[in-house]
């Protein structure tokens, strides 16, 4: 029988695969608690199943509840340094999502997420119901946003008559300074929302109405709008 060489290669070679196997059978729930995803607001009600293929029951990141979803972490990504933790949840269903969280060599951020997210109570009294996310990654160093990308969507609620919000507003994530901002645009052109989302959760956001219309108008200041440079506004801050 040829025996292997005992060179260099070979035996980090071994290693490699020693640790692969080591790190595929741990727990999940083992596994999120050495990387400390908590600090990037990761929860759940409980973690289940090995760390290539699990789930998390009430899973929350950084306040925003997805619910019941598929959870696994590459073990090929931690033995290069890096943790990427998928979700997914495929049902067919309006609430689906798939995406993942990630951590890297001083980074931190989210990954190719696509999905409605249920972010109505995090930005009320704006009247958004849900957004939803196409290929949605964004990335921090510290507290600097360093990458984000993708297309999002606000589906507005039908609080103010006269406004046409149907197609919701649009627009594609950017980095801007220690923020994602989420430039977003209705249709029309005549209303704009300005999300920003720093690395510590915490949201601004602000909502622009060119309107003449004084029916509207007051509608709009029913709902907490006010008058400032000839546009109605509407601006929160809160935590996500």
């Amino acid at each position: 029988m040829i025996g292997l060489p005992h060179s260099r290669r070979t035996r980090f070679a071994v290693l490699i695969f020693a640790l692969f196997a080591l790190v595929a059978v741990l727990p999940l729930r083992a596994v999120a608690g050495m990387l400390r995803l908590n600090d990037m607001g990761v929860a759940a009600r409980s973690l289940r199943g090995p760390v290539w293929w699990g789930g998390a029951d009430e899973l929350q990141i950084g306040g925003v509840r997805l619910g019941t979803v598929d959870v696994f972490l590459s073990p090929v990504q931690l033995l290069v340094g890096r943790a990427r933790m998928d979700i997914r949840r495929q049902i067919g269903q309006p609430d689906d999502i798939a995406g993942a969280v990630s951590l890297g060599w001083g980074t931190r951020g989210i990954d190719d997420v696509t999905g409605t997210l249920p972010l109505a109570a995090a930005l009320a009294p704006l009247p958004v119901s849900s957004v939803m996310l196409e290929d949605v990654s964004a990335r921090f160093s510290g507290d600097t946003c360093v990458h984000a990308e993708g297309r999002v969507r606000a589906r507005m609620m039908a609080v103010i008559n006269g406004l046409s919000l149907a197609n919701g507003l649009t627009g594609e994530a950017r980095c801007d300074g220690d923020a994602v901002e989420l430039p977003l645009v209705s249709q029309s052109g005549m209303e704009r929302l300005i999300v920003r989302i720093t690395a510590g959760g915490r949201l601004q956001a602000t909502m622009h109405v060119r309107v003449n219309d004084p029916l509207i108008s007051a509608g709009l200041a029913a709902n907490g709008f006010r008058m400032i440079g000839g546009e109605q506004v509407l601006r929160i801050d809160s935590k996500l």
